[in-house]
């Protein structure tokens, strides 16, 4: 039983307008699971069903077919319902009287799998896709005494799962985000610290990934360089040199031309973020980790502030899609902030400006010399690790983490374990 206090924060979402009919498309099929496993498992006539894999077994392929939805959440409306018919079941042995649970009230539940939490939006699965909806907050300066300065700004508080509803008559969306503090154990009404001889053994193993804007697309902490940054570039600079061409011409031919091979370029770059985002999951399957670790969205977008806005789209869209992959594996995404990993030595640790020279690495203490990308890439699973070993961030289950790297495992401590040693 997972002991930690959990707090609930209220979120306002700014949803696009052409978005809005996704998650109430959504929360349509979410709540078909729901019933037509309530309905499955509530028998009058015989014991009603309450374990969860057994409803999976017998409905998960049958709405999956019924449905848009992704695997995780037809998974989450069905243990949605075998909750509430638990519950009836309870409420029955007491002598209560109850009826079969109907679901007809407007809410989806959203896990890790299937939604993103970040800074300052969030990212939800859909039938059609992922919708990312901006955060409506109040200032900054006067967040520090709300539920979301306290606990979501928090890095003690992770968020691990949350409750999508919306309002009528206010017309608005709203993430009900529960958040837990994997550092403490809840005993009567005291809070303690929980104990460190009690943490479990298993340990989960990530893959660290750098985006770049040159070079290669992605580069991982195994050593894996995903595509080409500068041949994305290459195409996309031959899309807007056409384009610039006909928009010269002016005409009404040029300007269904223009139309035509703007489409192209879009389908063609999504199909090759598509592409490089299946050999990203496919290293990270090969090399038997449990989760892949990103930088942060916001300060890539910082880091190409000045560049193209194809490129801030292009790094977005392909985390999304490694996001919108994985629900239907064992694999997770997560994200750290990236500050000075390009600088610091994934060897020593020693951190300095002058170690980076474009695409070369070259440490001004230790000596160590590789792939700029490379190390920033180890150092991105580093922080990870040292997340989780500092109980940062929660990961069930886990007492610590370690970094893949090529030939085997490194963990915080600076301990390597061979390929071959690993089961």
């Amino acid at each position: 039983m997972d002991d930690a206090p959990r707090r609930t924060v209220p979120i306002k979402l700014d949803v696009p307008e052409e978005r809005r009919g996704d998650l109430h498309q959504t929360k349509t099929q979410f709540l078909h699971c729901a019933n037509r496993t309530s309905e499955w498992a509530w028998r009058y006539d015989d014991y009603c069903v309450t374990s969860k894999s057994k409803a999976e077994d017998a409905l998960y392929s049958e709405l999956r077919e019924e449905t848009d939805l992704t695997a995780n959440l037809v998974q989450k409306g069905i243990r949605r319902a075998i909750e509430a018919v638990t519950s009836g079941v309870e409420k029955l042995k007491q002598g209560e009287q109850t009826s079969q649970p109907e679901f007809d009230s407007w809410s989806v539940v959203y896990d890790k799998r299937s939604a993103s939490f970040n800074d300052d939006h969030a990212t939800l699965s859909t039938p059609n896709g992922r919708v990312t909806t901006e955060y409506v907050l109040p200032p900054e300066d006067e967040r520090e005494d709300t539920p979301f300065g306290r606990y979501y700004e928090n890095d003690g508080w992770d968020a691990s799962s949350a409750t999508l509803q919306y309002n009528e008559q206010d017309d608005t969306f709203y993430l009900h985000v529960t958040l837990k503090n994997p550092d403490y154990v809840v005993d009567g009404t005291e809070r303690q610290e929980a104990s460190r001889d009690d943490e479990p053994s298993e340990n989960g193993v990530v893959l660290g990934v750098d985006l770049n804007v040159t070079g290669a697309f992605a580069v991982t902490s195994t050593g894996e360089f995903i595509g080409s940054a500068d041949y994305l570039t290459h195409k996309r600079n031959q899309y807007e040199q056409r384009r610039a061409k006909l928009q010269q011409t002016g005409t009404r031919s040029a300007h269904l031309t223009m139309q035509s091979i703007g489409s192209r370029f879009s389908d063609w770059s999504l199909d090759w973020l598509h592409n490089r985002a299946n050999d990203l999951i496919a290293e990270a399957k090969d090399t038997d980790v449990d989760g892949i670790i990103f930088e942060n969205l916001d300060h890539i977008r910082e880091n190409i502030a000045n560049d193209s806005k194809f490129q801030q789209w292009a790094y977005a869209k392909f985390v999304d899609l490694v996001e919108y992959k994985v629900e239907s594996t064992s694999l997770f995404v997560d994200t750290v902030n990236p500050a000075y990993t390009s600088q610091r030595c994934s060897h020593c640790g020693f951190t300095h400006k002058d170690n980076r020279d474009d695409k070369q690495f070259a440490c001004q203490d230790c000596g160590y010399e590789v792939n700029a990308d490379y190390n920033a890439a180890k150092n991105i699973a580093t922080r990870y690790c040292g997340y989780i070993h500092r109980g940062q961030t929660s990961r069930g289950g886990w007492a610590t983490s370690q970094l893949a790297l090529k030939s085997g495992t490194l963990n915080v401590n600076g301990e390597y374990t061979p390929a071959e040693l690993l089961g």
